[in-house]
């Protein structure tokens, strides 16, 4: 046995919450021969791609679709190393149907590239020079992403993986890298073009959580061109929590351990240097301190900040404080009869219903739904999950709170209702989420959702790294970079073993 194997054998990993990122890093490392040991104070592993049942359905709590599923991707390329085969999964074609004011046809997000160019030439005539500029920044930056770069760089190390991802072919994004959607479109002459705005507010809201005008270029490259082959979304058969129990069972094959309904209280750290945690125990109140070589933190940084109390560091916790408020959410799900659908309805759209209020806050609704045979819904019902950003302040501070779910809750059906056919004989099962609901059932603070706005503030090299500024406390999911999604946590996960690996090598010499 080789003085690696020994290192990495006797190296024990503790890692909080077991979200898609936190699953994934666990299963990898245990694969790799770590102690590991996942903890999480909900009901079951899965985080925002969890799910819950009700009267025969299945609801997604949040994440709907998955990215990465394909060839390459980063799913495929984990669950390779797994040993273990990807779910079964439909690709999302369209992978979005969006309607703006007013308007009953939809824009259609196609999955092969030259449908989706005859639908936006079609949608937005003279438009097409800043498609072009997404592109060929999105094949440069797919290109550069695909040699795992670590952004932003911590160490010597972390530098040398990112220098080795910089080719010839990808200097054409530096020109770039300081630019937002809104400067590209001024660059075109687009900016007074309304419509194309708000397609773009719509969509860019949903990955990056910021409007356009705010987004990050490069960013907003990757996520208007993802769902094109040869990538694509796709919709996973049964509920998005096949992706987190075969984590587990991965995780659980290879020796790791995983304890649910605890709660990790406070981060322990010595010297600067993450030593354990306290963890207390929600079925018999015992609170116990865990110890391990590395402590990995699938957490909102906000969380991490808490986490940490007095032990984190004055700059860190400065950063955190002056980051932009982040968007909650409000989530309906309806349990409904498969009457209610309309023909061919596409599994993913977006309405909006006034174009001069902000994209979110009821104006706006994304909206997923089942299909015949998906697992999802008993035989002739369907689920429908809508899901609209909102500000996570007045959740915790009215003195309403009933009334104010309810309004949202029949806002969001009436707005619905205008495409679905649902009244009291179609609708079966309603229930509804907030802020409070999110924070209550993930542990996220103030049930924020989605991560960091990816403004070019916080975006790849000025993000939140990996490496926190505790030696061997790691942060992954979505405050991270690209920290978007089940692909984009993912990501993030694989990167911070790959970092640990790299500190176990130079231990063992």
């Amino acid at each position: 046995m080789s003085s690696l194997s020994l290192n990495i054998e006797q190296s024990r990993v503790i890692v909080i919450g077991a979200g898609i990122g936190g699953l994934t890093a666990a299963a990898l490392l245990a694969r790799r021969g770590y102690q590991v040991l996942i903890v999480d104070q909900a009901l079951i592993p899965g985080g925002c791609a969890s799910t819950f049942k009700r009267q025969g359905f299945i609801f997604d709590v949040g994440a709907t679709q998955v990215a990465g599923l394909e060839p390459g991707g980063i799913h495929y390329r984990i669950f390779q190393e797994l040993d273990m085969d990807l779910p079964p999964a439909t690709p999302c074609d369209p992978a979005c149907a969006v309607f703006l004011p007013g308007e009953t046809t939809p824009i259609n997000v196609w999955r092969d590239p030259q449908k989706w160019q005859q639908e936006r030439q079609q949608q937005f005539p003279g438009s097409e020079p800043f498609w072009q500029l997404l592109a060929t920044l999105f094949r440069a930056s797919w290109e550069f992403q695909g040699r795992d770069p670590i952004l932003p760089p911590g160490n010597l190390w972390d530098l040398l993986q990112l220098i080795k991802a910089v080719t010839p072919s990808t200097f054409i994004t530096a020109p770039f890298t300081f630019m937002n959607v809104g400067d590209a479109l001024r660059l075109y002459g687009l900016d007074h073009d309304i419509r194309l705005r708000t397609f773009l507010d719509l969509q860019l809201k949903l990955y990056s959580q910021v409007s356009a005008q705010e987004t990050a270029l490069l960013y907003a490259a990757t996520a208007l061109s993802i769902s094109q082959l040869p990538q694509g979304l796709y919709h996973l058969q049964g509920s998005m929590q096949v992706l987190s129990d075969r984590l587990v069972k991965s995780l659980e094959k290879n020796g790791g351990q995983l304890l649910m309904r605890h709660t990790v209280e406070g981060i322990n750290v010595e010297d600067g240097k993450a030593q354990g945690v306290t963890i207390r125990n929600q079925r018999t109140g015992q609170v116990f301190t865990e110890t391990a070589d590395h402590v990995i933190a699938n957490v909102t940084v906000q969380n991490l900040m808490e986490l940490l109390g007095e032990k984190v560091p004055s700059g860190y916790k400065t950063r955190i404080e002056k980051l932009p408020p982040a968007s909650g959410a409000f989530v309906v799900y309806l349990g409904v009869e498969q009457s209610a659908i309309p023909q061919n309805c596409p599994p993913h759209l977006q309405f909006m219903y006034d174009i001069n209020g902000p994209v979110g806050e009821n104006n706006s609704l994304f909206v997923s739904v089942s299909h015949e045979g998906d697992g999802r819904a008993p035989a002739g019902k369907a689920t429908i999950i809508a899901s609209s950003f909102v500000d996570f302040a007045p959740w915790w501070n009215s003195d309403n709170y009933p009334q104010l779910k309810a309004k949202f809750t029949q806002e969001a059906i009436s707005r619905l209702a205008e495409y679905f056919d649902l009244n009291p004989e179609t609708i079966i099962l309603v229930e509804a989420a907030t802020p409070k609901t999110f924070a209550d059932y993930t542990a996220r603070h103030k049930g924020i959702v989605g991560g960091i706005g990816q403004r070019i503030s916080t975006f790849g090299p000025f993000g939140f790294a990996n490496r926190t500024p505790v030696r061997n406390l790691w942060l992954v999911g979505d405050s991270t970079h690209p920290g978007e999604g089940t692909a984009g946590v993912s990501y993030s996960a694989l990167t911070v073993v790959r970092q640990i690996d790299d500190l176990q090598r130079r231990l063992s010499r």
